[in-house]
């Protein structure tokens, strides 16, 4: 007789189950970090994100979104990416803060006089040192393979909550703007 696979229903539950704990985790001890992240988006002239790998992806998500709100948004490494510059915003997404390209990243950008912000899992690390705000995401690193903080594997949850926390800057930031749906609509691609 052959044996049951392992249901997709339980996983489901699993992955909803940790999501949901880090993210009541993430607001209540993150409550002035992400207040300050939406101010620094707000007030910045542009935004570049830079993640790598699943977290870049889920950052490139959060930019297609603050364009919406209006926002001049780029992804580095693309091929408009402009240079970055003096007041402008460099939001990063590192599960263990140490990823050398962006933390080298981060350290270009204050050269040129923008601030960095990062999303990460580590509160000390060198990229949270060059951060003004860090977002402390209580989830498992990449690394960290012991089961403990996630049942997941690799960075699954930090890079779900970094999708998330995504959608939720928006979406505050959006509920700050007072804009309905139907201003925004005109920035959503049309060439799809």
């Amino acid at each position: 007789m052959p044996e049951t696979p392992y249901p997709v229903t339980e996983s489901l539950t699993l992955v909803g189950r940790e999501v949901a704990g880090v993210l009541d985790r993430l607001a209540r001890d993150n409550m002035q970090a992400l207040d300050a992240l939406a101010t620094l988006l707000t007030e910045a002239p542009r935004v570049f994100v830079l993640g790598a790998g699943r977290s870049g992806l889920a950052l490139s998500m959060t930019a297609m979104r603050l364009m919406h709100l209006g926002l001049t948004v780029h992804v580095v490494g693309e091929v408009t990416a402009p240079a970055i510059g003096a007041g402008d915003l460099l939001l990063t997404a590192s599960g263990s803060g140490t990823t050398h390209t962006i933390v080298r990243a981060a350290e270009l950008a204050t050269d040129a006089g923008a601030t960095v912000a990062a999303i990460s899992t580590a509160a000390a690390s060198p990229l949270a040192d060059l951060a003004a705000v860090v977002v402390v995401v209580p989830a498992a690193g990449k690394q960290d393979r012991s089961g403990e903080a996630s049942a997941q594997y690799a960075g699954s949850l930090f890079e779900q909550s970094v999708v998330l926390l995504g959608d939720a800057l928006f979406h505050a930031l959006w509920m700050r703007s007072g804009a309905s749906a139907d201003e925004l609509w005109p920035r959503h691609a049309n060439l799809e």
